[in-house]
């Protein structure tokens, strides 16, 4: 009887959702999957599962042992992996979640190459810009920009994301620039959704004063990519993340605006469940990314915001 066999057909259930999806995860077939949950049970003396034709959902008591054997199992592959560190490949698998944006535009590439580097890693990503609970969604890894608001987290500063304020030319010619935040009320702005209103709004004067502006809101998105494609046709003034932004304003579609009023940078943060050991795969490809950012990013390189 293998008890970390059945450890691990329980932790690819909680994480793929089905029994077929497990073995598929694992390369065995749906029915070793049921066996082992089975037998994991029996042995416990307690149910992990409720079990219904359309759904499986975690036990009190499942919940509590999916924790610990997360935790069991990553400890175990770390431990196998330290003894041969230098000449045993990463292997094993890293689940993943990232914003969308930011995912699709700067970490798809990234990603690519750290697998074709690392051939026996498997990844399950998720691009979404939901709050992603890691210990109950299973998720080895999380990239989070901004405050972290769970101090429970073990987190890791992968580098910067510097923000700025801009408009096409043509708003501008239309509507005239704003010299100072203040005249933002004046103007058309464009909102990002999942953030405070004031905190996108938020300005820095050079004597260390901080400013609310307050345009008026014509189009309200939770997605970066579409305030900057509503910006480029004319339609206000957004603020936001230079790793979205900056394309634009490189190739002269949009306009930095209020350059002497400083927007706070945002940190870039892998971020993992509390109370468990990091997988060195996980640890090598947080330090992967990290050499990939940092403070001064590729993607602001020959950007003029002046």
């Amino acid at each position: 009887m293998d008890k970390f066999a059945d450890i691990e057909a329980f932790t690819a259930v909680v994480e793929a959702g089905t029994f077929s999806a497990a073995g598929e995860r694992l390369g065995i077939a749906k029915s070793v999957i049921s066996r082992r949950i089975s037998q994991l049970e029996r042995r416990l003396g307690s149910r992990l599962l409720h079990r219904t034709t359309r759904q499986l959902a975690l036990t009190d008591s499942g919940k509590n042992f999916y924790q610990r054997a997360v935790q069991i199992l990553a400890e175990l592959d770390d431990a196998e992996q330290s003894v041969t560190k230098e000449t045993l490949e990463l292997r094993g698998s890293l689940k993943l979640a990232a914003p969308l944006t930011f995912g699709l535009m700067h970490m798809s590439n990234a990603i690519a190459e750290f697998l074709t580097i690392h051939p026996a890693i498997v990844l399950n990503l998720d691009l979404n810009d939901r709050n992603i609970n890691l210990v109950e969604e299973g998720f080895d890894m999380a990239v989070r920009i901004g405050e972290l608001e769970d101090s429970t987290l073990v987190s890791k500063r992968l580098g910067t994301s510097h923000n700025v304020t801009c408009a096409s030319q043509s708003y501008l010619d239309t509507h005239g620039e704003p010299t100072h935040p203040d005249e933002l009320h004046q103007h058309i702005g464009l909102q990002y959704s999942n953030i405070p209103y004031k905190q996108q709004w938020r300005y820095e004067a050079p004597g260390g004063k901080t400013i609310h502006a307050q345009p008026h809101i014509r189009v309200r998105a939770n997605n970066g990519e579409s305030l900057a494609a509503a910006a480029c046709a004319g339609l206000g003034i957004t603020t936001g993340p230079t790793f979205i932004l900056g394309s634009y304003i490189k190739e002269g579609s949009l306009m930095t605006i209020l350059n002497e009023y400083q927007r706070t940078s945002a940190g870039i943060y892998a971020v993992y469940p509390p109370g468990r050991l990091i997988p060195r795969r996980i640890q090598v490809f947080s330090d992967f990314l990290a050499e990939r950012y940092g403070d001064n990013p590729y993607w602001d390189d020959d950007l003029r915001t002046s």
